[in-house]
């Protein structure tokens, strides 16, 4: 049996756990403390702590943790507050000096928490925190230049977003009514959200990355979402300004790409069987995407970055996002006729429907039915038929919204996507 140091009922310790997570505590105290030492050097001021009160913070924490135990829970209370009178006091004298920062005191007494978490065993949680702690202090200029780039009316649609996302949606009712029992005000709410909020970040990577890195990643970050919805946005977009049609392009197929992933991701986890069958024609569909989309980015390697004075996009469109809101929940009306009217026979229309407003729904839909309710074949015809139907929604949108440049370009890229599906459909079923 295994030698046990702490042995009660709310909380046991081996010898090999301690071990383990002293060693584990000594590496986070050693890891930020070589960021706050290495940051006094390079900007030549001095700092009262380093990489060894850094670790011997860390188990002071560990040690506390410990006493907690074996000793009395007031043992603990006895040096944290040891740590934090030590703590202000070096704030005064620093603050005294005319530095009035005081990063390293509020990073010093997160080490000691760590060492505490480290101690009761929450290795996960402790390494995360460590992680953003060491990013946040490293990115102390780069943080400071992009806050110093951002203008007024950035900060107020940020402000409003915040206020939207963290004061309004939280109490919309998440119920269901109206026609079909499917108008749900939490989900259109969440609709309006991740539009608008996808649209607000691909302005701000677009800023601070250039037109081209910013609008691919943008791109790439929305279609792990909706490709719809970067469809949607870009479109706007380019329309609002023709010298952004070929980056939005990219960005719009880039997120159709990720989109096809996302419907193998789906099958997978719900039926792997019909992930089997269906890989092979949804692997090419994707290099078919990803190839127009690097051929067309590659293709613009030489454009220069957007000129900042010829901007005309805002931050935060939410005027766009309703509208869109307002689409999606007249395309469910419309899904939910077919499923109610149609039946089984119309159950490939119903596909291609659903396929015009998201195809996560309908991927996860025919992946639970597939196998003993749906024959593989029509599973397969119906996703195929479902992504079709997502991809000519989006190039409409783009002909609808976008400029006459981004509708050039889509109508190669999208035009490709759609002879591969077509093919594949030929060769499925003849």
């Amino acid at each position: 049996m295994e030698n046990l140091l702490i042995n009660r009922p709310e909380f046991q310790l081996s010898q090999i756990d301690f071990i383990i997570r002293i060693l584990v505590s000594i590496g986070i105290g050693a890891i930020i403390g070589l960021e706050r030492e290495h940051s006094a050097i390079a900007e030549k001021t001095p700092s009262f702590a380093g990489i060894r009160t850094f670790v011997f913070a860390v188990l002071l924490g560990f040690i506390g943790g410990l006493f907690y135990f074996i000793l009395t829970p007031w043992a603990f209370m006895g040096v944290l507050s040891s740590v934090v009178v030590l703590t202000i006091l070096s704030y005064y004298i620093t603050a005294s000096k005319g530095d009035i920062g005081a990063t390293t005191e509020f990073s010093l007494l997160i080490s000691f928490f760590l060492g505490t978490l480290t101690f009761l065993g929450f290795l996960d949680i402790a390494l995360i925190i460590t992680v953003f702690v060491v990013v946040m202090l490293s990115i102390k200029l780069p943080l400071h230049e992009i806050v110093g780039k951002i203008s007024i009316e950035e900060l107020y649609d940020f402000i409003r977003f915040v206020v939207i996302a963290l004061l309004i949606f939280p109490f919309l009712p998440n119920k269901n009514f109206g026609p079909y029992n499917i108008i749900n005000p939490h989900e259109i709410g969440w609709v309006v959200i991740l539009t608008s909020g996808l649209g607000f970040i691909g302005y701000i990577l677009m800023k601070f990355l250039g037109a081209k890195k910013g609008m691919l990643l943008s791109g790439i970050i929305g279609g792990l979402i909706s490709s719809t919805a970067v469809t949607w946005i870009l479109a706007k977009k380019s329309k609002e300004n023709e010298t952004l049609s070929s980056n939005c392009a990219i960005a719009i197929l880039s997120a159709s790409s990720i989109m096809v992933l996302r419907v193998l991701i789906w099958t997978f986890i719900f039926n792997v069987n019909l992930f089997y069958d269906l890989y092979p024609s949804i692997l090419l569909i994707f290099l078919t995407a990803i190839g127009i989309t690097l051929y067309f980015y590659f293709k613009q390697k030489g454009i220069d970055n957007l000129d900042p004075s010829i901007r005309k996009d805002k931050p935060l469109d939410l005027q766009g996002a309703i509208v869109f809101a307002l689409i999606y929940v007249t395309i469910l009306l419309v899904v939910n006729y077919s499923h109610e009217n149609l039946g089984e026979k119309g159950f490939l229309l119903s596909s291609a429907i659903a396929g015009f407003s998201d195809i996560d729904a309908i991927t996860i839909t025919i992946s639970k039915l597939a196998g003993p309710n749906l024959a593989h074949q029509t599973a397969l015809n119906a996703l195929l038929i479902a992504i079709l139907a997502n991809t000519i929604i989006k190039l409409s949108i783009s002909i609808c919204t976008g400029s006459k440049t981004l509708r050039k370009l889509l109508f190669i890229g999208y035009g490709m996507i759609v002879f591969t599906i077509l093919s594949l459909l030929i060769l499925l079923n003849f």
